[in-house]
């Protein structure tokens, strides 16, 4: 069975009528994953509850308590932006405590099975800054769960692929200068949030970007997986992966210009079982319904077929 940590809750965070990162996201992979051939061998898991978790603890290691309060007070009052792409609803602040939880539940299922899991939650968060959400990202998923993973026993090295359209900035402003996580992002070059150079390599040479030309399709993407991707976390020798699991690059997709097709991410997922079963996989970007929907199909698929 293949862990799928997801909750109903996850629909409460109201961007408004129009945002592309809407609750419908989650509904149209949990009306396709139910619908898969393989639908049975999903095990469905309800998140930890905030209220059984010290999360405030965990946000702690990654952001500054003024905006963990300033968040909580922003949605106490109705809510707000924190800019103009990341709206706040009553229920957000909650919603994205809630999804922090299901990360952690994804890092306690896969080094308790030694299997992958997948966290279908939002909001997103690789753009989340220490001190403040950017770009649809409250809280900083990703690099909250590496922190806890490493606060775990016989974890000493965490690595974090993101292979969302967009450079995961806020992830890697949080985990560049900690020798014991490396972060691979490969994203459109030149494009939102305007981070994620070649250059930029981490204080310990622990960040690896690879950003790709607009057009990119999986023929540009699978050779790069082959020479850089794979062999960095292979040098790095993680003993947990975390996939920023962002499906953006695909060529439907309406906020970017990749031209993936959703099966190239079973390809993807492929490299990186290779390199370990030790996944978790969390769900980030990806704003055309069908093509999200039958990209995380791709993943689940995969993982399904390698074990």
């Amino acid at each position: 069975m293949l862990p799928v940590i997801y909750s109903d809750q996850f629909l409460a965070h109201d961007t408004g009528p129009y945002h592309p990162e809407s609750p419908q996201r989650l509904k149209a992979i949990v009306q396709a994953l139910k619908a898969a051939s393989w639908a049975d061998q999903l095990e469905w898991r309800l998140p930890t509850p905030i209220d059984q978790r010290d999360l405030v603890t965990q946000l702690l290691q990654v952001h500054d308590s003024r905006y963990i309060k300033a968040l909580e007070h922003l949605a106490n009052r109705g809510g707000g932006y924190i800019d103009s792409d990341t709206p706040i609803s009553a229920q957000s602040y909650d919603v994205a405590l809630l999804a922090v939880s299901a990360w952690l539940d994804g890092v306690d299922q896969v080094l308790a099975t030694n299997n992958p899991a997948f966290v279908l939650a939002r909001p997103p968060g690789h753009h989340a800054l220490s001190e403040s959400g950017m770009g649809f990202c409250l809280f900083s998923n990703a690099a909250i769960a590496a922190h806890y993973s490493l606060q775990q026993p016989h974890v000493k090295r965490v690595a974090i692929l993101d292979w969302d359209v967009h450079h995961g900035n806020g992830t890697q402003a949080v985990v560049e200068s900690h020798p014991q996580i490396a972060y691979c992002s490969i994203h459109q070059g030149n494009f939102y949030p305007g981070t994620g150079a070649a250059d930029e390599q981490g204080t310990y040479g622990n960040v690896l970007n690879l950003p790709m030309a607009a057009g990119s399709t999986c023929a540009d993407y699978e050779p790069l997986f082959q020479s850089q991707v794979i062999p960095f976390l292979s040098q790095f020798r993680p003993d947990l992966l975390i996939v920023s699991a962002g499906y953006d690059a695909n060529r439907d997709d309406p906020l970017a210009a990749i031209a993936l097709q959703p099966q190239d991410y079973g390809l993807f997922t492929d490299y990186c079982l290779q390199l370990t079963h030790r996944i978790v996989f969390g769900l980030e970007g990806g704003y055309d319904l069908p093509s999200l929907a039958q990209s995380v199909q791709a993943t689940l698929e995969r993982c399904l077929t390698q074990r």
